[in-house]
């Protein structure tokens, strides 16, 4: 595609507000515990670019370039991920009653999942500043896609993983040439191994919102689904919320796209959605707290719901909040339940994950958060065949 020029400006923390030089590595704001995040130059970015320029570029995540925080073009790695498809759901719509419910199927992505947005962002970026080695704690599809990408760009990546992740996940990481590290537990124990393994190595760590750039890849969501709905946006959007990358980038996505003139004040009602074995930010939700309380013993089919602690509560939250959204947990039985309906009604097989936002309509619906005329949009994030 035609070289484009990136618009990123410098990195912030949203608590204490610091500004820090986006061509130097970081993580996160040590002081305040907080992700940072990428700013461009949005003022300057909106006399010479318009949506018609976005629209004409062959398919991908990079003709966003300059809403992408990578500067030079030869690290814009890609095994063709983004511009995934917005189905309408128009069997499960009619079972429902909502006259406009469509599925975002992430399925399409490389690995067969939503995490290859976020991990060709931390690798690309990480590769340009420098990063030979990456390394991350993952539930599983997480890891898959950081394998790739590493073998990819030709560097090395370390992938610690619970014993219990999904084997196709394992086995993705193994064919992929990563060094993968099998950790008794929880996404939280394998958090503590790779911490350890770090020390005193040349690793940089892409833990979910430990580093700036994965937010950057997965806010590609929110911008491709503006587009979809002609410089509009949907009534409701239903996310399934483990570490809450996408529903935080999206939020993100929205504000830049008014920054740029391009889409108007309204936003959509944002619903973080988590299984009843493992909900910390449905219960901060409905506490109304800012924070979201480590959640003990956590358990779920959802491999990628079984986040206990989510680094950026505070984003997520502020998000649902301001979008006068909600939060829902659903069992695993029904994610199952879901799971089944919506391959047999629609065709897709959704990951447990995507199924879990089918699961949360129903209470939605009779929460009466949802209107039949509400233009719904449900998050897959995944395959299903991942779990097999």
């Amino acid at each position: 595609m035609t070289q484009t020029i990136s618009y990123l400006s410098h990195l912030t923390c949203p608590e204490c507000g610091i500004h820090l030089n986006a061509g130097e590595i970081h993580g996160f704001c040590a002081s305040c515990q907080s992700p940072l995040v990428a700013r461009y130059s949005l003022d300057d970015l909106r006399l010479v670019l318009d949506p018609s320029q976005i629209s004409c570029r062959p398919r991908g995540i990079w003709r966003w370039a300059e809403l992408l925080p990578v500067i030079d073009p030869a690290f814009r790695f890609t095994l063709g991920e983004g511009d995934t498809p917005l189905l309408p759901a128009n069997h499960l719509g009619k079972r429902y009653g909502i006259q406009n419910l469509l599925i975002k199927d992430e399925s399409f992505n490389p690995t067969a999942s939503f995490k290859a947005r976020g991990l060709v962002m931390a690798v690309a970026k990480g590769c340009e500043l420098g990063v030979k080695h990456f390394i991350i704690p993952t539930a599983g599809n997480a890891g898959s896609a950081l394998a790739a990408y590493a073998a990819r760009a030709g560097v090395q990546a370390s992938v610690y993983m619970p014993k219990d992740a999904p084997r196709p996940n394992q086995a993705e990481v193994e064919i992929f040439g990563a060094g993968l590290v099998l950790v008794d537990g929880l996404i939280s124990d394998a958090a503590k191994a790779a911490n350890q393994a770090r020390q005193g190595n040349a690793m940089f760590d892409v833990s979910t919102f430990k580093e700036p750039y994965r937010l950057e890849g997965k806010k590609t969501m929110g911008l491709e689904l503006a587009e979809d709905f002609q410089w509009s946006l949907p009534d409701v959007i239903i996310y399934p919320t483990g570490g809450g990358t996408g529903l935080v980038g999206m939020w993100k996505a929205f504000e830049e796209l008014e920054k740029l003139g391009w889409i108007g004040s309204q936003r959509p009602r944002m619903v973080s959605v988590q299984s009843t074995g493992c909900a910390p930010i449905v219960k901060a939700f409905h506490a109304g707290s800012q924070r979201a309380e480590f959640w003990e013993n956590a358990h779920t089919i959802a491999s990628g719901l079984r986040v206990p602690g989510a680094f950026a509560d505070r984003l997520i939250l502020q998000a649902l909040h301001q979008s006068e959204g909600t939060a829902v947990a659903v069992t695993d039985e029904q994610i199952l339940s879901a799971q089944k309906e919506m391959a047999e009604r629609e065709g897709i097989f959704a990951a447990p994950e995507g199924a879990a936002t089918l699961a949360a309509l129903p209470i939605l619906l009779d929460q009466q958060f949802i209107q039949p005329h509400d233009r719904v949009v449900l998050f897959n994030t995944g395959s299903g065949i991942k779990y097999l």
